[in-house]
């Protein structure tokens, strides 16, 4: 959820060599219908049916609830496996670049807002997450023509939580697990905000250095095309 898009293309009906990797060619041949879009498209599905299974019976029956969570759970696994699937093999499609992180942030802003329309949730703290995931994604486009900016361990640490807390939110739990719950998603927020706050610095710091390098690249340029021009006019002043 927070790096760049992992899930991807595959499925070119070549089959990789045991223990390896598949090479360039079969990366070039890769169809959409490959097992890591799949997974990410199983995720997309399984976002409406998550929200039916939360908010059933009014959205306060135990045991729905836990079917919900089933579900959630379900996505979050699919994450970790289309991902895998695409570092491994290296496939890669745009489909798998824009649908993964669509498919993350559509599996996490549905269940924050469920909880927070139940009123298991402040909508502060699904406005705060829901803002810094837009957010980012939104600034990951600003700076992309210049460099991606990478996953970083805060970045992941705060998926895990993020995935965590909501995980047990989204069951019916009293006693010790619900304060704990509370403070796992204590965690979540701050490791929201603060890893939001350095993925901008890191995308400043990206488009400044890609402009600057933009701007000596055109310098170079027109250097080039002038010392060519200055050579030229020499050679006609000659004859």
């Amino acid at each position: 959820m927070t790096g760049v898009p992992a899930s991807a293309a595959g499925g070119s009906g070549t089959k990789p060599v045991r223990g390896g990797k598949l090479g360039t060619a079969a990366v070039n041949q890769a169809s959409l219908w490959n097992i890591a879009n799949i997974l990410t498209m199983v995720r997309l599905l399984l976002v409406p049916g998550f929200v039916m299974l939360l908010l059933h019976n009014g959205g306060y029956d135990p045991a729905w609830r836990s079917f919900a969570w089933a579900a959630f759970a379900v996505a979050m696994i699919t994450d970790l496996f289309d991902g895998h699937l695409a570092r491994t093999y290296n496939l890669v499609t745009d489909f798998g670049k824009i649908a993964d992180p669509i498919a993350d942030k559509a599996i996490m802003g549905a269940a924050l807002i469920c909880l927070s329309y139940l009123g298991d949730l402040p909508w502060w703290v699904t406005g705060v997450i829901l803002f810094r995931e837009i957010g980012i994604t939104l600034m990951r486009f600003w700076v992309i023509r210049h460099a991606v900016i990478p996953a970083s361990r805060g970045g992941k640490m705060k998926t895990l939580a993020q995935g965590t807390a909501i995980g047990m939110y989204v069951l019916a739990l009293t006693g010790p697990l619900a304060t704990m719950r509370f403070w796992v998603m204590a965690v979540a927020v701050v490791l929201t905000v603060v890893t939001g706050l350095d993925y901008v610095r890191q995308a400043v710091v990206l488009r400044r250095k890609g402009l600057a390098a933009e701007r000596a690249a055109a310098a170079d340029r027109a250097s080039g095309a002038s010392a060519s021009a200055g050579a030229s006019d020499s050679a006609e002043a000659e004859r």
